[in-house]
């Protein structure tokens, strides 16, 4: 007996190509997060996405593309995100709390995302490292210049600081994360932003 009707009932009604893209996308984030870019197949993300392959190859050539549109969207969404918190105050130090705070509530809202973007078994093609290099940079030089504006120092100085404290809130984000969910976000936050904040509030500041 065929399946074919069935088959075709479980596959979702026809979106428009812009919300058909974000459902392919979701799915891809789940298939990659729980299997890796290397273990994902095409196949498990249009059954996921309960799409044919056809429709799923007409939105992503290939598996390689549908991961840097994946990456792309999460690394874009992270940044403006980051922005906002650098903007949502002229008080450097409410600044440096609010990345924290931003950055870890970023990976806690969507700990695949996370992985995703810096977990990935897929860090080492020059197409991905390319892209968090980029993001790696805008993050440390838009703190670098509140850095550079606040104080007497050269950017270039600025900019080490700058890669340092994004680096902060990555790694002890990433470990908070792994080993520590028994600690309050907000109390993780604030310990890292006041370890930051005494770096910073020690160098002189602009007459």
């Amino acid at each position: 007996m065929s399946t074919e009707p069935r088959a075709a009932s479980m596959r979702s009604p026809r979106l428009p190509r812009d919300e058909r893209r974000a459902q392919l996308l979701s799915a891809a984030l789940e298939v990659f997060a729980a299997n890796g870019y290397h273990g994902a197949a095409m196949d498990d993300i249009a059954e996921t996405a309960q799409v044919s392959k056809p429709v799923l190859y007409q939105h992503f050539p290939s598996k390689r593309d549908l991961y840097l549109a994946l990456l792309d969207s999460h690394l874009a969404a992270l940044t403006e995100l980051m922005r906002s918190a650098l903007a949502s105050t002229n008080d450097n130090r409410e600044r440096v709390r609010a990345v924290m705070r931003t950055y870890y509530e970023f990976i806690a809202k969507d700990d695949k995302a996370h992985r995703l973007v810096f977990e990935s078994d897929l860090v080492n093609d020059p197409d991905v490292a390319s892209r968090l290099e980029t993001f790696n940079r805008g993050f440390a030089d838009a703190i670098a210049r509140v850095i550079a504006t606040d104080t007497k120092l050269p950017l270039v100085e600025a900019q080490l600081l700058g890669r340092g404290l994004a680096g902060m809130a990555q790694v002890s984000a990433r470990y908070w994360l792994e080993t520590s969910r028994d600690l309050d976000l907000n109390v993780a936050s604030d310990l890292v932003s006041r370890l930051a904040w005494r770096g910073i509030s020690r160098f002189p500041k602009e007459a």
